[in-house]
């Protein structure tokens, strides 16, 4: 398997393994593959990942910048992260979140958020930040990772592309 920066040459794959990828979770709206695409059209996307093997992309992984309402900066969101239903459970997705938050780091990143699965997502280390919250997003699903000693307080707000639905 290779991770490696998408190209134009992906995008169609990167919609279609995250159409499947959420097509029969209940929990989602099913806009993933829009907010991707939105985050794509404003120059949002801060870094953007597929996992590739012989027969193609299987998984994907992007990144956009947060804003913080104390002024913290360099913070990022995390999402959508999709991998194609027969290949999950592979370490797909865990090789996906390792290379992002290594590259999201090295460019100079403080810490990363999201909206997911609390016991998929922290066994990377995210975790609820008594006074860091998302409004309208029950806290025990939102969770954070800062990367160093400095945990921001106050409201995060993603990037408008989230709320993209066509």
């Amino acid at each position: 398997m290779i991770i490696r920066q998408e190209t134009d040459f992906d995008i169609e794959a990167i919609s279609e393994v995250t159409r499947e990828a959420f097509k029969n979770l209940s929990i989602s709206q099913h806009t993933e593959q829009f907010i991707i695409q939105a985050l794509r059209g404003a120059h949002a996307l801060s870094i953007s990942l597929v996992a590739e093997i012989e027969e193609g992309i299987v998984g994907h992984i992007a990144f956009s910048p947060i804003t913080i309402s104390d002024g913290t900066s360099n913070w990022y969101g995390l999402g959508p992260l999709s991998v194609l239903p027969d290949h999950q459970r592979q370490g797909i997705g865990k090789a996906l979140m390792h290379d992002g938050l290594k590259r999201l780091k090295a460019m100079g990143g403080k810490g990363c958020a999201l909206v997911g699965d609390p016991e998929y997502y922290k066994r990377f280390g995210f975790r609820n930040i008594p006074g860091l919250v998302h409004e309208g997003v029950p806290p025990e699903v939102f969770l954070a990772l800062p990367f160093d000693e400095k945990i921001p307080q106050g409201k995060v707000a993603f990037h408008e592309a989230f709320w993209a639905t066509a």
